[in-house]
């Protein structure tokens, strides 16, 4: 079992600008090892932003502001995140489409991080990806897709995967199926931070949630015990 007692993640008084514009103030969360954190809010909330700072594809003001096992990684540049094993699993999923399925994973790979994740793993996590491991991957299906960069992801072997939007554009089967994989994910000791519009599947899904809107953290707490009204109230601001 993950040690759940020290937290991986920690990002603390987290700010995050476009230009002038700011999109994130004073943001605080932590996860744990093999822990999932959901976050949740409207379009325009500031959940892709917070991801993709913590990714390093956009600088943190404060380094400290964001750490790793207590390690200052704020605003270092997206392939050094990486390397220190933090894996994003992008909105729209991003794959390259010269390449066939198998390519598109092998790439996730190439750091040559030492883990659990090979080709064979992610092919025994999402088979329908072995069965077309040869096609491009334009020719998969749109769920097929969303598991193709989740396994390309996984294949630098992260102790922390952040998904971006995996039900967008998909068909409810073909969600359930991508989100009924996630546990296994996590009892490898990986952490997932999980941003998602659906509330009702991140709910499902997760230890922890985190509503934000327009930037701020407006509600926390754990999954099980949050009530709707308060999860409505702070989703919509009423």
């Amino acid at each position: 079992m993950p040690d759940r007692s020290c937290p991986l993640l920690e990002v603390e008084g987290l700010d995050a600008y476009y230009g002038d514009f700011q999109a994130l103030f004073g943001v605080s969360l932590t996860v744990a090892a093999g822990e999932v954190v959901a976050v949740i809010g409207a379009n325009g909330a500031g959940k892709s932003t917070l991801l993709k700072t913590i990714a390093g594809m956009m600088p943190a003001r404060l380094p400290a502001s964001v750490r790793l096992e207590g390690e200052a990684i704020g605003g270092l540049p997206a392939n050094h995140i990486v390397r220190r094993g933090i894996a994003l699993v992008p909105e729209g999923r991003r794959l390259f489409p010269s390449l066939t399925v198998e390519e598109n994973l092998l790439i996730g790979g190439h750091l040559g991080r030492s883990g659990r994740w090979t080709l064979d793993a992610v092919y025994d996590v999402f088979p329908a990806l072995a069965q077309r491991r040869h096609v491009p991957s334009t020719a998969l299906s749109g769920g097929q897709q969303q598991m193709a960069a989740i396994g390309r992801a996984l294949m630098s072997n992260p102790r922390l995967l952040l998904c971006d939007e995996l039900s967008l554009g998909l068909a409810p089967i073909m969600v359930r199926e991508i989100y009924s994989r996630l546990p296994e994910i996590a009892a490898e000791g990986t952490a997932i931070v999980l941003v998602e519009q659906d509330v009702n599947q991140a709910l499902a899904a997760s230890d922890r949630v985190h509503c934000l809107r327009e930037g701020r953290i407006v509600l926390e707490g754990n999954a099980r015990s949050l009530t709707r009204d308060a999860i409505t109230a702070a989703y919509f601001g009423v």
